[in-house]
């Protein structure tokens, strides 16, 4: 009953921006954040927050003194005071957060770091906003759940492709009804990113095949998961959009899942290919297979298929695909279908006049203040929604729930593969709460 009453309130809390008056990126209210990892990805959140003049950077933290001094230039650029800066030992985290002053920490480190910062930042009072995984292992999620209920805290993973445009006018689409009852997602990570876990260090997207120690950012983490993991590592980026359209967590849920993964390929042969047979890396063998695919059960009948592709050549595709009772809408062919709209029976139209009449109002208001952000201008979005949750004092429009529920995906579906492709049960981490809260992700024009 405790964790209901939780889920109770942080969705009443939720839905309360929908009646506060207008928030201004130029408010007058500053927060103090605090920022965990300062690599590439880290740096990208300083920026943003160094942009604004309602937040404060009081202290960043990091490993790695070239990301430190990466940093520093960023502040200076921006002509704003210098943070305190903790760094030296893996740990110094957990100074950071001994700093009262701080309201909000960003978490942008690497996956396994995740859980053990999201929770004692909880333990420590403050809003938490982490960079998609939520953790490792399932015990990891749970943990993370059980403690921003113990806090009656706030965690909300930035998942930054809830907010690009066209998903967010297909959101719109879909709460308008014009794709009827939705039955059937598809979405995915297809992203070629063999340049990104492998390379020499000389710069962040390429130029060797070295991983670990020797490598440079995230392929010094990011490819030893491919080595002893086989799961789909990275869902979020297509889960996030489709969860939002289809209600995940407020009054649906996932039930099930199972997943296949191919042969492994692509990473080696791309080291023999820059390396040559006799480099070292030749030798190690990847676990991860090249394409990962899940499908996922849910509460009102819907299907989800996932696909992890990452280790192959191929062009960059989320691979979109919402289908309902009326219509279906691709990405990847930028195509829609609506039954009776259309001009033409049984034929694809091009989707972009359909985005551009239903954009969502979020963006029709902020595009400018996107210019330069980052992805396509999503990354303002994702921020911008963390920061004005902790002026207001209010849930994030995205919460601890949503964030276990996505990054589960990759544990369980590493369970599915293990046991043979048996398809697996999906946690509930609202316990019951799903069927009482209220969806708050983007109902206003205000973030």
């Amino acid at each position: 009953m405790q964790r209901r009453t939780f889920v109770k309130n942080t969705a009443l809390a939720s839905a309360g921006f929908a009646i506060l008056p207008a928030g201004s990126l130029f408010a007058e209210t500053k927060i103090k954040v605090g920022i965990i990892g300062v690599g590439l990805r880290g740096q990208n959140h300083l920026e943003l927050a160094l942009r604004r003049k309602d937040v404060e950077v009081v202290a960043i933290c990091d490993i790695d003194d070239r990301m430190l001094q990466m940093s520093a230039d960023i502040i200076k650029k921006f002509n704003k005071p210098a943070p305190k800066i903790y760094k030296g030992d893996p740990y110094a985290w957990r100074k950071l957060l001994e700093q009262k002053e701080i309201e909000a920490v960003i978490i942008a480190t690497p996956w396994e770091w995740h859980a053990s910062m999201c929770i004692e930042s909880l333990d420590a009072g403050k809003y938490v906003g982490t960079e998609v995984c939520l953790g490792i292992t399932l015990e990891d999620h749970w943990s993370v759940v059980k403690a921003c209920e113990r806090n009656k805290g706030n965690l909300m993973m930035l998942e930054n492709v809830c907010y690009r445009r066209d998903v967010m006018a297909i959101l719109n689409m879909v709460r308008l009804g014009m794709f009827g009852e939705l039955i059937h997602m598809q979405a995915g990570y297809q992203h070629d990113l063999r340049n990104v876990k492998l390379n020499n260090g000389k710069d962040a997207y390429g130029g060797g095949v070295e991983f670990g120690e020797k490598a440079f950012s995230e392929a010094r983490w990011r490819t030893n998961h491919s080595v002893h993991r086989n799961a789909d590592l990275y869902p979020t980026h297509g889960i996030g959009p489709v969860a939002e359209m289809l209600t995940i967590n407020r009054g649906n849920r996932f039930l099930s899942l199972n997943s296949f993964s191919t042969k492994s390929r692509g990473l080696h042969n791309i080291i023999v290919e820059k390396g040559g047979a006799t480099h070292p890396n030749a030798k190690v063998e990847f676990k991860l297979g090249d394409i990962v695919t899940t499908q996922i059960r849910c509460a009102n009948g819907e299907t989800i298929l996932l696909q992890h592709d990452t280790n192959l050549p191929r062009p960059y595709s989320l691979g979109f695909r919402v289908q309902g009772t009326k219509g279906l809408w691709m990405d990847v062919n930028r195509s829609i279908y609506i039954e009776g709209t259309s001009a033409k029976h049984d034929q694809w139209e091009e989707a972009k006049p359909y985005l551009e009449k239903y954009d969502h109002p979020l963006w029709q208001r902020w595009s400018k203040e996107t210019e330069g952000a980052g992805h396509g201008g999503m990354d303002f979005f994702v921020l911008h929604a963390f920061f004005e949750s902790v002026k207001r004092k209010i849930s994030t429009p995205m919460d601890v729930y949503d964030a276990a529920a996505w990054s589960a995906i990759t544990p369980l579906s590493e369970t599915s593969i293990e046991l043979g492709n048996q398809t697996v049960d999906f946690p509930d981490f609202t316990g019951g709460g799903w069927m009482y809260k209220k969806t708050t992700f983007a109902l206003t024009d205000d973030f």
